[in-house]
């Protein structure tokens, strides 16, 4: 689908100045709605957050940040978050978008691994990665904390930045994504990136000015930045931000209330809201619903479709890409499919040669180069980078991790992962990170992650576990393993399945081999166990 498609792609483009403040100049419609489940509402127009955004900025700069600097951004779905993206992005600086509930270790490693020189957070949520934050000298937060700039001051100050002047290969966003092996990737995307984003809300969102959309992934994924922040922005639609617990009956009012036109939601959170009254709210504003992340339940969708009339569109794509493929508007949904290859992508199923497999075959889904989506890399880690490629008879291909067939009318069919990398609910996470955890535990002297299917999560995180000399399975054991690693990493990498085992399965050279693991796993969810 690359045929006579034009990215149109400009030579510089800085967000802030060529979307938010093109938008405040051109009619000035309604960026963001803010809601939390205390009741509370904010509105923002795009000259709102142009405004906030060059203050923030102003004070950012005089505290020393610059272009090209790393700034974690730690934030939950407040309006805060989005004015701190864009007031780093309109200095030409990068902003890392992180989670809160990344633990102070978490936020040490993107800290030292991006040399991150800032760092933006709630004042009351410093106290828990303070220990985190090592040498970062520049400290904002939202509210008042001593020896800490105070972000939410700067609004009534009177000095504005000006916005950078940013090249279409300058960096511009940075995202910290989970693999296989080791520790987080940090996935460095140029600003041609970050403009193409737009496509993805025009042709997969099919989004207008005026429009509403509600997307509930978190502030810390890339999601957030084609479905929240970026895509939406630059098609000139109101963005509604909600900071609450997951209720799917809520849901449903929320959509109803605020008149929500395009709802996407991830398979885990649609399988919940569709078990609700759904006809007793009115979704009349809702013209299209969209679903990325994992793969949709089939019955999920169609349940959906006969409450509201509105068939669900999927796509698909990862951090080092976003979306290269979707259901566009105009074609007609296959349920469970991945969707078909993005207009300006090239996207097929190729063998380990990187040769291109026939319709049907499962293979290994890559994107062909060069695309305006594709990452300019893992930050400072170029072999890293480099094996993610592989050079095939009709060109360069990047490996997403992924395998599927395609079908003769170019829909893409998901098979699994080529590595082990688990996908719960929308969530990556890498094995190595959580076995890490595991090893601290007094208790544990062996261990092995895998993904275990799962109806309502896809997969979930189970854990294999050899215990020290003396040491006496129980529940527990286990559920002071899972305590630990809640307070280890980030609470929704804990595993929510553990099995005590006397040894692991290990090949000649004493690797563990999770692919037996992972065989058990899958054995014991058909058997109910």
């Amino acid at each position: 689908m690359t045929s006579g498609f034009d990215w149109a792609v400009p030579a510089t483009f800085n967000f802030a100045a060529d979307v938010v403040d093109r938008w405040a100049e051109d009619g000035d419609p309604l960026a963001l709605i803010w809601a939390n489940a205390a009741g509370e509402e904010r509105r923002f127009h795009f000259s709102d957050i142009a405004r906030l955004s060059r203050r923030v900025a102003y004070t950012l700069a005089e505290a020393g940040v610059g272009k090209g600097d790393r700034v974690l951004v730690v934030m939950p779905r407040i309006p805060e978050w989005q004015i701190a993206m864009v007031a780093v992005m309109r200095l030409g600086a990068i902003p890392i978008a992180c989670i809160e509930m990344l633990t102070a270790r978490d936020v040490a490693y993107r800290a030292k691994h991006s040399s991150a020189v800032a760092v933006i957070c709630r004042a009351a949520h410093a106290d828990k990665i303070e220990a985190g934050l090592g040498g970062i000298a520049i400290r904002v937060a939202v509210g008042a904390r001593p020896g800490w700039v105070d972000m939410t001051a700067s609004y009534d100050a009177s000095g504005e930045a000006p916005a950078a002047t940013v090249g279409a290969e300058d960096p511009a966003m940075m995202y910290y994504t989970s693999g296989s092996t080791g520790y987080p990737k940090g996935v460095v995307h140029a600003a041609r990136a970050v403009f193409a984003w737009r496509y993805c809300a025009r042709l997969w969102l099919d989004l207008k000015p005026g429009e509403r959309i509600w997307c509930g992934a978190d502030t810390g994924w890339s999601k957030a930045g084609t479905s929240v922040l970026i895509g939406p922005w630059s098609e000139g639609a109101t963005a509604f931000h909600y900071d609450g617990p997951f209720d799917p009956a809520e849901r449903l009012r929320l959509l109803a209330r605020h008149r929500i036109t395009v709802y996407c939601a991830p398979a885990t959170e649609l399988y919940r809201v569709v078990q609700e009254d759904i006809a007793a709210h009115d979704l009349s504003a809702l013209r299209r619903t969209v679903s990325a992340g994992e793969a949709m339940n089939p019955v999920v969708a169609e349940k959906w479709t006969a409450a509201t009339g509105v068939p669900v569109a999927e796509a698909y794509g990862q951090t080092e890409t976003l979306m290269t493929a979707l259901t566009t508007a105009d074609i007609a949904p296959k349920l469970g499919s991945m969707g078909v290859a993005a207009p300006g992508c090239d996207l097929a199923v190729i063998d380990d040669d990187g040769a291109v497999k026939p319709n049907g075959e499962v293979g290994h889904v890559a994107l062909k180069m060069p695309c305006a989506l594709m990452m300019l890399g893992y930050w400072r880690e170029p072999e890293r980078t480099e094996a993610a490629f592989v050079d095939g008879p009709d060109g360069r291909w990047f490996i997403t991790g992924d395998l599927a067939s395609r079908d003769g009318d170019g829909f893409f069919w998901y098979a699994g992962r080529s590595d082990d990398v688990i996908n719960s609910a929308g969530y990556r996470i890498g094995p190595i990170e959580v076995e890490n955890a595991i090893l601290e535990h007094e208790a544990v002297i062996e261990c092995a992650v895998v993904a275990a299917p799962d109806p309502e999560r896809g997969e979930v995180v189970k854990a294999y576990v050899v215990l020290k000399d003396g040491e006496a399975p129980s529940d527990e054991l286990a559920t002071g393993i899972q305590a630990h690693v809640k307070q280890a990493t980030a609470p929704y990498k804990y595993p929510r399945q553990i099995a005590f085992r006397d040894s692991l399965p290990k090949g000649p050279t004493g690797k563990i081999l999770r692919r037996a693991l992972r065989d058990e796993a899958r054995a014991a969810a058909r058997n109910g166990q």
